[in-house]
């Protein structure tokens, strides 16, 4: 088949145009693209990298600007910061400023940065010293013995003082911005920039105040600096050509600039603050304007910001970086850079690149005409001799050649060896596509093999599901039909079922199918002391596979006895847990031929070993609901006679005692004559086991009682600050006794429960008693009371200071005749059932009891109640 390559689309155009034409055409149109593209790029990224070098310049310049003034400004931190710790360990005091006079000398000539340092207490008394130059000092004093004049005196080399006739009367420093910055800071702060008082500059001082150990303020120490040298830092950093920094304030207000334009302006012989807006340089006076116009406020700027503006037709780079290094420093910082420092050479570079790239058209162009007639000639030959080459499929062996360019030759040689290639190529492809049809078939007749297996596992894995015996938990039945089904789904000759014994020392044989004769067996046995590494293989591994049996080292102990008299070559083992614990294992054995398990046989083997776990747990749970339900006939038996048995002998318990009693009181009252004192110790102690035992007769019967449900509560609105002081009442004595505190805790205004009020107070009076009975004498004893968030439920808390118990022993608190064991409760007489009685009681209520303790520390026992609200 023919095609036709180049008569299409744009191509179309050339039609009939001569070779030579279209390849000096592309050629001139080439080299104008490349020159085009030069010329755009070489500009383009000229004007990039001015932007890129401009932003890399502002930001350094305000890096070293932001890091010289930090510098600076922290060298007056450090110099006061030296004073206030030579003031702390009493060589300077604020009190004699006299013996400051040397030490500031010497402080001058270590910190150049400061022209003047200053001392002033609360008396109004000033000292100042300020350096002239390396040898000469200015001193400036005020005290009590000038009348609080200000005096000034120079100081030379030798310390000799000439006093100058400035005299500035009543000075009191108090009032300056450096004293009042300080004081109002109350800590190390800077002031505002401010005039000086003897010469037409500007300064601006840090300011330490001075205080006591009470906290009295005592004066304040100060460093004053001329603004013109944050001036001189800037003069020496140079930006571009002609660039400039400048650093004013939040008010516009200019601070330094790096020309030597001052940042005042003289009138009458008095420095005045110049707003940078109105400066003498132009360019710092179009910044201002320009950063005037982009915020309405100085105060918005808060972070650094990188802009351009226009000025005098000229692009003008713009940084405004905020400095805040210092306490009350709030400036800003201005680096201006104009665009033309950074074009004149890359303009320049521009104009000798267009003139490059014409005298290179021009010659390429010559030389495009020259190469296309060269070349053309022998591709047209070229281009007639293989015009007519035969395709692949007509089987004839076509040769090209052609002869003039070596290029041309070597294509006519490539051309030619390709085509015997091609035809190689095209023969094996097609050998190579049937050989990839027979793959494919095969590849879909095993993906439909392992869709039918499995099929075959899933319908397998349902019947199990749905199968009687699994769920009734019939082990033999459900074991016969597992092995069974396992071992058709898989096409293996053996499965079977194996448990470990108790001791976990033996594997029992439950189940054996073999399906080549369809028969079911049991009963054989392996030991761990003849298979210890096999057995440690089950309980480590839930799947143990094993492809050729004679090489795995898990099962090579079972080679000799087991596995080659049987022929069996393959096995998977797969291991049953129950209950978080391995219990035995599934064994499927493949005879004769090796085989490999496939992941999706071993999914299907550890489903089944899931359901034979499945038809354990089910007999297990029928076994335990057949215990259980026997223990429950029992109890219930034993139950219905021990109330049988107390109903019986209540009676003939509670006659007799009462008539002992009776007979005991008239002996006691002498009724049948006169009795010893030996005689009335012993009927004293008859009537009080009497009592005692009668009493335990009437809880057993009252607990029978309850338990059986025949006590009918009498519930009545009950207020319940009464309940709580009747039942401390009942308990008075018997604390009194023990000198022990009783006390009430509870909300003002709690409405009525509805409750049984005799058995409630019946709960708290045990409550009560028990505490005490375990309290020290000088104890306390108290109840709180506490209603919930919803007002639905109510709780009593019976609290003691008492001996406590283990939080072993709560559980057995509420145990009928069982009583906790220690050295004081074996001295406290009881029989254990009143605890017994206080939780029946208010379960028939409705609530609950729950008991915390201690040792040593007391107990607590909390009664929660329904509290329902009476209806008016």
């Amino acid at each position: 088949m023919n095609k036709n390559t180049g008569q299409s689309g744009v191509f179309s155009l050339f039609k009939g145009v001569p070779l030579r034409s279209i390849l000096v055409a592309l050629f001139l149109l080439q080299i104008l693209l490349a020159v085009g593209l030069t010329t755009y790029l070489s500009i383009h990224n000229g004007q990039k990298a001015v932007n890129e070098v401009a932003s890399e310049l502002r930001y350094e310049v305000a890096n070293r600007v932001e890091q010289n003034l930090q510098t600076y400004l922290s060298a007056l931190r450090q110099e006061l910061r030296g004073n206030q710790n030579v003031i702390d360990i009493g060589l300077l005091k604020m009190e004699n400023l006299a013996t400051w006079e040397s030490y500031l000398i010497k402080q001058l000539e270590i910190f150049p940065d400061a022209i003047a340092l200053t001392a002033t207490n609360e008396q109004q008394e000033h000292l100042a010293v300020e350096k002239l130059n390396d040898r000469q000092y200015l001193l400036r004093f005020a005290d009590k013995s000038t009348g609080y004049d200000l005096y000034t005196y120079k100081i030379d080399s030798l310390g000799q003082r000439t006093q100058l006739p400035e005299v500035v009367k009543n000075y009191d420093a108090r009032s300056r911005p450096d004293y009042q910055a300080a004081v109002t800071a109350k800590k190390f702060s800077f002031s505002q920039i401010f005039t000086s008082l003897t010469e037409p500059t500007l300064l601006i001082s840090a300011s330490q105040p001075i205080y006591n150990s009470q906290g009295q303020l005592l004066g304040v120490n100060s460093a004053l600096t001329h603004i013109s040298q944050i001036g001189d830092l800037l003069q020496n950093i140079k930006v571009g050509k002609s660039g400039q920094v400048f650093i004013i304030e939040r008010s516009g207000l200019l601070v330094a600039s790096s020309t030597t334009e001052e940042p005042f302006r003289l009138q009458n012989a008095k420095p005045i603050r110049l707003a940078a807006s109105q400066s003498g340089n132009s360019l710092t006076q179009a910044s201002v304007k320009y950063l005037t116009t982009k915020f309405s406020n100085f105060d918005e700027i808060k972070s650094l910001q990188q802009l351009d503006f226009s000025f005098d037709g000229k692009r003008q780079f713009l940084e405004i970086r905020p400095f805040q290094g210092e306490a009350n420093v709030n400036w800003l910082i201005v680096v201006a850079v104009p665009e033309a420092d950074f074009m004149g050479q890359i303009e320049r570079n521009t104009q000798t690149i267009i003139f490059l790239c014409l005298g290179a058209l021009g010659l390429a162009t010559l030389l495009g005409i020259i190469t296309a007639r060269w070349i053309t000639v022998p591709i047209l030959y070229f281009s007639t001799v293989t015009k007519d080459l035969a395709d692949l499929t007509n089987g004839k062996d076509s040769v090209v050649t052609v002869q003039g360019i070596k290029e041309l030759e070597v294509l006519g040689g490539s051309f030619n060896e390709m085509m015997q290639q091609l035809r190689k190529t095209f023969t094996a492809q097609i050998t190579k596509n049937q050989e990839l049809e027979l793959q494919v078939k095969q590849r879909t007749q095993e993906r439909i093999n392992s869709e039918q297996k499995l099929e075959k596992h899933r319908q397998v894995l349902a019947e199990l599901a749905n199968h009687r015996a699994i769920s009734e938990g019939k082990l033999e039945t459900a074991f016969k039909v597992i092995t069974e089904k396992a071992a058709n789904a898989l096409e293996i000759e053996r499965v079977s079922v194996w448990l470990f014994n108790g001791e976990r020392t033996k594997l029992q044989c439950i189940s054996l199918y073999e399906r080549s004769n369809q028969r079911h067996s049991a009963g054989l046995e392996r030991h761990l002391a003849d298979y210890p590494i096999y057995f440690k293989s089950l309980t480590s591994a839930r799947i143990i596979a094993v492809t050729d049996t004679r090489i795995d080292l898990r099962i090579q102990e079972l080679c000799d006895e087991q596995l080659e008299p049987n022929n069996i070559v393959s096995l998977i083992n797969t291991s049953i847990w129950v209950g978080g614990e391995v219990v035995g294992t599934v064994l499927y054995e493949q005879i004769d031929i090796p085989r490999t398990w496939e992941m999706s046989e071993q999914n299907f083997v550890s489903s089944i070993a899931g359901f034979v776990a499945l038809t354990l747990e089910v007999c297990d749970r029928k076994r335990a609901e057949s215990a259980l339900r026997e223990a429950k006939e029992a109890a219930e038996i034993a139950n219905r006679a021990k109330k049988t048995f107390l109903a019986n002998m209540s009676d003939e318990l509670r006659t007799p005692l009462s008539s002992i009693l009776e007979i005991t009181q008239a002996f006691q009252n002498e009724v049948y004559g006169t009795v010893n004192e030996e005689q009335r110790q012993s009927l004293n102690t008859l009537e009080s086991s009497g009592k005692n035992l009668l009493d335990l007769i009437n809880q057993i019967l009252e607990l029978t009682d309850i338990e059986s449900s025949k006590i009918q509560l009498q519930l009545v609105a009950t207020s319940i600050p009464e309940l709580c002081d009747s039942s401390l009442s009942f308990v008075k004595n018997l604390a009194l006794h023990k000198n022990i505190q009783l006390s009430l805790q509870i909300p003002e205004e709690l409405e009525p429960i509805q409750i049984d009020e005799r058995r409630i107070r019946q709960v708290f009076i045990n409550l009560l008693s028990n505490a005490i009975k375990f309290t020290h004498d000088g104890g306390k004893v108290w109840i709180e009371v506490q209603p919930n968030s919803t007002n639905e439920y109510i709780f009593f808390s019976v609290v003691d200071t008492g001996i406590g118990m283990l939080s072993d022993d709560l559980f057995k608190l509420f145990q009928p005749f069982i009583q906790v064991e220690n050295a004081s409760t074996r001295r406290s007489a009881g029989m254990g059932l009143g605890l017994v009685m206080v939780q029946k009681i208010v379960e028939l209520h409705g609530g609950t009891v729950h008991a915390e303790s201690q040792l040593g520390k007391g107990s607590r026992f909390t009664v929660k109640l329904p509290w329902k609200k009476v209806e008016e």
